[in-house]
Parts: structure tokens; sequence; C-alpha cells
């Protein structure tokens, strides 16, 4: 019998230290228990960071994003998609499909 593997990758430490100052300068608590599930508090952190300055191109993937993407392309023999050159929630959804396990 196969032991239950985690759906969920925990928060890194980085993600929950940033998260704490979020929630103490937005006075909003974290939820319990997100801190076990990295995507979960990465979506947190989307909705509470209102730091971050809004600009036209706020949505576009990072090109630490992108080069990690067109190295899995590279690997796997494939093209990215051209829709995630223009959105960072498309590119991570591909590359968390494609990364070589």
């Amino acid at each position: 019998m196969q032991p239950d593997l985690p759906l969920s990758h925990p928060a890194t430490e980085k993600q929950i230290s940033f998260a704490r100052i979020l929630a103490a300068r937005t006075k909003t608590p974290l939820p319990k228990g997100i801190e076990a599930d990295r995507t979960a508090l990465s979506q947190w952190i989307d909705q509470h960071n209102t730091s971050a300055p809004q600009s036209r191109f706020s949505n576009y993937p990072s090109s630490k994003q992108v080069a990690f993407a067109e190295r899995i392309a590279r690997l796997k023999r494939r093209e990215v998609p051209q829709e995630c050159f223009r959105d960072r929630r498309l590119m991570s959804r591909w590359i968390d499909s494609n990364k070589p396990r």
C-alpha cells in the first residue's frame, strides 16, 4: 500500500514572513493552517498586497518565470503558449503542469 502523498507543498519561510508582515500591516489575520499550502498562501498574499504598484504590466509574468518556462519548453521540446506571456497566472499554471518531476 502506498502512503498518502501530500496534495500541496508547504509555504516557504520567506512567504510566511511576508504574509505575516502583510497581515500586520492590513490588520487582517492569516487564515488558520494556510502555511501548509504554498498556493493558498500565495493567493492570500496577492489579494492583500496593496503596496505593489499596479501598472499595465503588473499582470505579466516575471522575467524569471519566462526564463524558467522557456527552459522547461526546451527540455520537453514544446512551445510555451503565447497567452502565457501576457498573464502571470497562466504562466504559473503552465509551469506547474509541465515542470519535470
